[in-house]
């Protein structure tokens, strides 16, 4: 079960702090972006970012950081030619502003011709009116690669998703709906708080 990406191999992939705590919550992060035929990489703001919440008791900073060391992620340091898309992203009014991780993140995929993952509508929105040459993707485009399926299996994968949404309170875009639905099933997708609440309805009535 996948569904039908328009991802090449071989691409680079830039990954959005939320991207990383939700591939984190699957508890099979290694697994997933190594099984991935992509280069993975991470923005220095990212990682800074994940080392805020170490205050807050939260893990993904020592768990992106093992990532790293074992060579699954690369850590990159903005690119200069970044800069100014950066800037235009973190200033300005609210509603055409992000916070810097996702601003880092498009912005160096902008700067290295690669995908930025990102998962906020509002992203997605601001990209698709100001870069709509970006490529994007989602944690869930990634965890629905078919390589990760086929060596996974449809119960590991399923409990893998249902962590994310979980634990993470994984975002999930529209286009990712009904494929996450039928993965988990109508029993978990009813009573998941992270999906909207039209889906989990429509969830608990087919359950």
């Amino acid at each position: 079960m996948g569904l039908p990406l328009s991802f090449n191999d071989g691409e680079v992939l830039v990954l959005d702090t939320s991207t990383v705590i939700n591939i984190n919550a699957t508890g099979r992060a290694a697994d997933i972006i190594r099984l991935l035929p992509f280069r993975v990489v991470v923005v220095d703001v990212v990682s800074g970012e994940l080392d805020d919440g170490q205050d807050k008791g939260r893990h993904d900073s020592a768990k992106l950081r093992a990532l790293i060391d074992s060579g699954v992620i690369t850590s990159v340091s903005m690119k200069e030619e970044a800069l100014d898309h950066f800037e235009g992203l973190v200033v300005g009014p609210g509603p055409e502003t992000l916070d810097d991780g996702e601003a880092a993140t498009i912005a160096q995929a902008l700067a290295m011709g690669a995908r930025a993952i990102i998962d906020e509508r509002k992203a997605v929105r601001i990209c698709a009116k100001r870069f709509p040459a970006l490529r994007l993707g989602c944690t869930v485009d990634l965890l629905a690669h078919a390589r990760i399926a086929a060596a996974l299996g449809p119960t590991a994968m399923a409990d893998a998703v249902h962590r994310a949404l979980v634990q993470a309170r994984m975002n999930v875009l529209p286009h990712c709906m009904e494929w996450v639905v039928s993965l988990i099933g109508n029993a978990r997708a009813s009573t998941c708080a992270s999906l909207p609440d039209h889906v989990r309805r429509e969830a608990r009535a087919r359950s």
